[in-house]
């Protein structure tokens, strides 16, 4: 037996030189697995400037030094890569989607909520954006809500004052203008909740719109997310 069963950490053996080779690159494992952290699993070959102690989850095809090691762990030390197997079960932090994965029958699956074998699983996930403003009417937020999703919320925050002669305004879809909620204060800090009491599926993608009230608008920005559940097929 050369590595522990779980972690895949490389065991001495008798008489072996140079024990401090085997004992380094265990502890190298172990800092980038425990507490882990994954800055992406969509990168596809080994980033430039990658710091000691990063990992990347490697996705099918990948290429350069990762070419071969697909479904794996990539772990950056001292100027190379070491390797680790995942276990169904496992979890981290996937850095550049800033949500929570697990690892499901082979693949990294994000804000599960249940699973079972197969791959099949329930997630709930927020998306969220900052809008500045362009129009003076109403407009679509680049945050598109997936088909087949169930929305549960759309929520959003006054980062900078809303500007021009609208006295308040409204958050909704193209279908309800008012979905959301309607007579928002234009000051920066003002919001809204935009929590359903029903939740509804949308069968195509998406959008949130705003539109002002009593007058148009020219300016200002907002922070929007949008809160929905989404099944994955076995």
């Amino acid at each position: 037996m050369a590595e522990t069963a779980s972690l895949n950490l490389p065991l001495l053996q008798p008489s072996q030189a140079q024990k401090h080779v085997t004992v380094n690159e265990a502890l190298v494992r172990l800092d980038g697995l425990a507490q882990l952290r994954l800055e992406s699993r969509s990168v596809s070959s080994p980033p430039g400037g990658a710091s000691d102690g990063q990992c990347y989850a490697v996705p099918d095809g990948a290429g350069g030094a990762w070419a071969g090691h697909d479904g794996e762990i990539a772990i950056y030390s001292n100027g190379g890569w070491t390797y680790a197997r995942p276990q169904t079960g496992w979890e981290g932090w996937l850095v550049d989607e800033g949500r929570r994965g697990i690892f499901v029958d082979g693949r990294w699956a994000s804000d599960v909520l249940a699973t079972s074998q197969g791959a099949a699983h329930s997630s709930f996930r927020v998306a969220t954006t900052e809008h500045e403003i362009t129009t003076s009417g109403a407009q679509d937020v680049e945050l598109p809500v997936p088909a087949d999703s169930m929305l549960f919320a759309c929520s959003a925050r006054v980062v900078e004052p809303l500007t021009g002669t609208l006295t308040a305004w409204k958050l909704g879809t193209s279908a309800q203008a008012d979905q959301f909620g309607s007579g928002m204060g234009i000051g920066a800090g003002s919001y809204c909740t935009g929590l359903l009491g029903q939740p509804f599926t949308v069968y195509s993608e998406t959008q949130p719109r705003i539109a002002p009230i009593g007058g148009s608008l020219t300016g200002g920005k907002l922070r929007l997310a949008v809160h929905f559940y989404r099944i994955e097929l076995p």
